[in-house]
């Protein structure tokens, strides 16, 4: 399953949901917030940008926002939204795809950074950031924490949402850190629609291996974007690294 695939014109379309689920604004608020402190006076470059969720109202908080995509139909999408003129979005993948200017700001979301799906994949975009920013500079992840404690001898998969319209489980492969999220979607009639997306889980001590490679220094880490303490028991992180300044 490739990536440019996988978000197609179908996608696209259901990635929206305004005012609940990511685009919920308990959820959306403390990152823009947390992005645009982060950004100060500077500009921000987002990888995976999609459909906009969080670009758009970053750049309506005075922040310039440029993205790189790999799907056109997401970028289709954010066109409902926003301009070329006020988020320029350059086609390509978040490895190795550059886009002109520097930055103080470069950012991945929503677990995103795990679409790539091999180890090399990911240094590269590590380095890719690095490349896009000023000294000092900060390239911000948000991922979550691979759940492998809920896996029993034997089993490799897991149910991590079951509602009435919709059940979400995880299959594993442990020998290569590959997870499939399968999504269940369930409307009134009796069939269902499903989505898979295949990961590479990362583990925040690789994390910071990555960045290290890429010269950078970890600055925090928290649980959230509100900054909640991150701990053993953390589902998720929103880590900050940063381009050690010019001395």
């Amino acid at each position: 399953m490739w990536q440019e695939k996988i978000w197609d014109a179908d996608a696209a379309q259901r990635y929206d949901t305004p005012g609940t689920g990511m685009f919920a604004p308990d959820m959306l608020g403390p990152t823009v917030d947390r992005l645009a402190e982060l950004a100060g006076d500077g500009a921000a470059l987002e990888f995976a940008v999609g459909t906009g969720r969080v670009a758009v109202p970053l750049a309506e908080r005075g922040v310039p926002v440029t993205g790189i995509e790999l799907s056109p139909s997401m970028v289709e999408q954010l066109r409902t939204k926003a301009d070329e003129a006020t988020i320029p979005v350059i086609i390509g993948d978040m490895a190795t795809t550059v886009v002109p200017g520097t930055y103080s700001l470069v950012y991945l979301v929503y677990n995103t950074i795990s679409n790539l799906l091999t180890q090399a994949e990911q240094v590269e975009c590590f380095r890719n950031a690095a490349r896009h920013l000023t000294p000092g500079g900060r390239f911000v992840i948000e991922l979550w924490v691979p759940e492998l404690r809920k896996l029993p001898p034997g089993q490799t998969a897991t149910v991590w949402q079951t509602d009435a319209d919709r059940i979400g489980l995880d299959t594993y492969d442990v020998l290569r850190q590959h997870v499939v999220s399968h999504h269940f979607r369930f409307d009134e009639t009796d069939r269902a629609r499903l989505f898979r997306s295949p990961h590479r889980y990362i583990w925040p001590a690789e994390l910071d291996l990555m960045a290290q490679l890429a010269g950078f220094e970890l600055e925090t880490r928290h649980a959230d974007w509100g900054g909640a303490e991150f701990t053993a028991e953390s589902r998720s992180h929103v880590s900050v690294y940063r381009v050690p300044p010019v001395a």
